[in-house]
């Protein structure tokens, strides 16, 4: 079966954009399952339900579940891996012998579900998970010029954090978004407006940039040029 695991962020962001709603007829033209791990429940509905301000978004989420678009990962196989990849990828930089914190519990949880569940893809938008996994390099680089100072890199974590998380791939919710609008979801707000549909598709990708995506103005600018 056919699935992707969503984290934290991409929800937030189709949520705090209104578009919660596409993720429903998406799930049925991707013919397989979303979803999401234990902890991704615990950021997006159990806490936010506590909090007048997020409440009705944890509401619109519950709803989700309970309606059978987003299902819940939670096994003994992604509570022990969870751990062990948070270690890992918390353990590979390091600056004036102290290791850099850079990752979060719910983020290595939806790369053990992926890995268990041999998903197709995991939904993430924060920029140094999708690094770690997909150029580690380059995040050498972003933290040395940040912090102006040497950086080392613990072989042997990153090692094992790339073995635990291989073969995952990454799509974030500004490619989410593009699909809905590619697959005519977003028809409807359709106006009259001068080049309406572009600025449809520019108004959802500059909302979820804001939101938390991590997308460079370039790759929103060729988004658009693509989808002329």
């Amino acid at each position: 079966m056919k699935s992707i695991v969503f984290d934290t962020g991409p929800v937030i962001s189709l949520a705090t954009n209104n578009l919660l709603w596409i993720l429903e007829p998406l799930k049925r033209k991707f013919k397989g399952e979303f979803y999401i791990t234990d902890a991704v429940k615990r950021e997006l509905v159990d806490r936010p339900l506590e909090i007048k301000k997020f409440k009705f978004e944890a509401i619109q989420v519950e709803k989700l579940i309970e309606d059978g678009v987003l299902k819940i990962a939670d096994t003994d196989f992604i509570r022990q891996r969870t751990p062990m990849l948070l270690d890992a990828a918390n353990g590979i930089f390091r600056v004036f012998n102290n290791y850099i914190h850079l990752v979060h519990l719910a983020e290595m949880s939806v790369i053990a579900a992926a890995t268990e569940l041999n998903s197709d893809a995991i939904s993430l938008d924060e920029k140094t998970t999708r690094l770690l996994i997909e150029n580690p390099v380059t995040m050498l680089e972003i933290l040395r010029k940040t912090l102006h100072t040497s950086v080392s890199t613990n072989e042997k974590n990153l090692k094992d954090f790339r073995n635990m998380a291989k073969n995952i791939k990454v799509i974030r919710s500004v490619e989410i978004v593009t699909v809905a609008y590619e697959h005519g979801l977003l028809d409807k707000y359709i106006t009259k407006i001068p080049d309406a549909r572009k600025n449809l598709l520019e108004s959802v990708l500059w909302g979820v940039k804001l939101n938390g995506c991590a997308v460079s103005r370039e790759e929103i600018e060729q988004i658009l040029e693509m989808e002329k």
